[in-house]
């Protein structure tokens, strides 16, 4: 059985501020999302499949249309204009404790340094603060991701001392840390 907890969110779901346009991902964005996740680093820090292909790019957004009709989480694009996705920003709920939503973000390698990570990420942060009402608001993040740790500390958040989370990426386990914005709440009831 099945108890996770389900997030909800309006549908469609658009977010705009610090830059960015938010919104999720459609079957047209097969090339774009291409663009953003067929990278080298993206497939070393992510377990997306590496080659990131159309094929990929289609099962992806498939995917990502499946969790957020199950409740599992939302996919965004990270955009400037609406239209044109740049990278991703994902919430979702924890596996870890369903009290807490975590997030995660890819920009593609054409856009980086642009600050739109970390744009999304406050983006993000504060609608699921408001919206799902979570004990904490979580990244958790590799050990030397040091791109990510930037957007993490630049954002608000600071590392715990939480036990390392091990998940399977591709042939390897990542052990990942988690990082919790400075705004989380510790009191906040289960279920949102």
């Amino acid at each position: 059985m099945d108890t996770q907890r389900r997030l909800t969110f309006p549908a469609p779901l658009r977010l705009e501020g610090f830059g960015v346009r938010l919104r999720e991902w459609h079957d047209d964005d097969v090339a774009a999302l291409v663009l953003v996740y067929d990278d080298p680093e993206v497939a070393r820090w992510t377990p997306v499949v590496t080659p990131f292909d159309a094929r990929a790019a289609r099962f992806y957004i498939a995917a990502a249309h499946g969790r957020r009709a199950a409740g599992r989480g939302v996919q965004l694009a990270i955009t400037t204009d609406g239209r044109l996705p740049l990278g991703e920003v994902l919430v979702f709920p924890s596996a870890t404790d369903e009290r807490d939503v975590e997030l995660a973000y890819g920009v593609g390698p054409a856009h980086r340094g642009r600050g739109l990570a970390s744009a999304a990420v406050r983006l993000v942060t504060e609608y699921a603060a408001r919206h799902t009402r979570p004990r904490r608001v979580v990244l958790r993040i590799e050990a030397g991701n040091t791109a990510s740790e930037a957007v993490a500390a630049s954002t608000g958040f600071v590392l715990t001392g939480d036990e390392p989370v091990v998940r399977r990426h591709k042939e390897r386990e990542a052990v990942l840390r988690t990082w919790c914005h400075r705004d989380c709440r510790t009191d906040a009831p289960a279920g949102g």
